[in-house]
């Protein structure tokens, strides 16, 4: 049986890897915002086999408050074998263009707040000598690109924390997985035209266990976004300025 912590428990992708771990028979802990959702999510889940749910409704942009968050987790789950940080935004870069407090509020929520919560996690998990830690980065941290670039540099940022915090803990037995979805159709996509490379939250929930269960470093989801990725990285400047993405 296992201890599975979500961090941002009520996004679509999160929930979608909530209902994975609810049929295996496991023991969740949900942190989330929003206390309807929470609790809805938290019925559906014991409905679908989990062995246990427990939650708690939080802020995480409130970065004070992430010690006593994470001290309320370990008093109820003293060992944690997955953490998974899903909360995010994702900033209109007009917006952000005009308003620095928008910009920095998409840095807080996106960089910031699972920095904060890494940090406490990594101390706990490596006390302990085990378990998985994963976060939902983004292939827009891969290059930065007109349309996004707020978004892109606080999830770039992160990737590259979790870089080094995988050194860290890899010989304590801990591992750090860095998700890396593209395009995926939620709520907070709602707006966006639909295309061939759009994918579903269960379709990335299903690559996030898996990538979990393989404690790899790093998994982009779908596969095919490694490749894309990889294209666009090639691109020099010179050219890449010019283009409007």
């Amino acid at each position: 049986m296992k201890r599975i912590v979500i961090f941002g428990a009520t996004s679509a992708i999160a929930k979608a890897v909530a209902r994975l771990y609810a049929k295996e028979g496991s023991s969740l802990y949900l942190v989330a915002r929003n206390p309807e959702q929470t609790e809805a999510l938290a019925r559906d889940l014991k409905a679908r086999g989990a062995k246990e749910v427990r939650h708690i409704i939080a802020d995480l942009a409130k970065l004070d408050d992430h010690a006593a968050i994470v001290a309320s987790v370990k008093r109820d789950f003293p060992r944690i074998d997955v953490a998974l940080i899903a909360h995010g935004v994702l900033p209109n870069q007009a917006e952000c263009n005009r308003d620095v407090a928008k910009t920095l509020d998409a840095m807080t929520v996106n960089f910031l707040s699972p920095v904060s919560l890494l940090t406490l996690l990594a101390n706990e998990m490596e006390a302990q000598g085990s378990g998985a830690i994963a976060v939902i980065s983004s292939v827009a941290g891969d290059r930065g690109r007109q349309s996004n670039y707020a978004y892109g540099a606080a999830k770039g940022g992160l990737s590259i924390f979790l870089q080094g915090l995988r050194n860290r803990l890899h010989a304590k037995g801990v591992a750090v997985i860095t998700i890396k979805p593209g395009f995926v159709d939620t709520p907070m996509t709602a707006a966006f035209k639909k295309g061939a490379l759009w994918a579903k939250p269960e379709q990335v929930a299903k690559g996030i266990v898996k990538a979990i269960e393989k404690r790899r470093d790093e998994a982009y989801l779908p596969s095919f976004w490694k490749w894309i990725m990889f294209v666009i990285r090639q691109i020099p400047e010179s050219i890449f300025k010019r283009l409007s993405l």
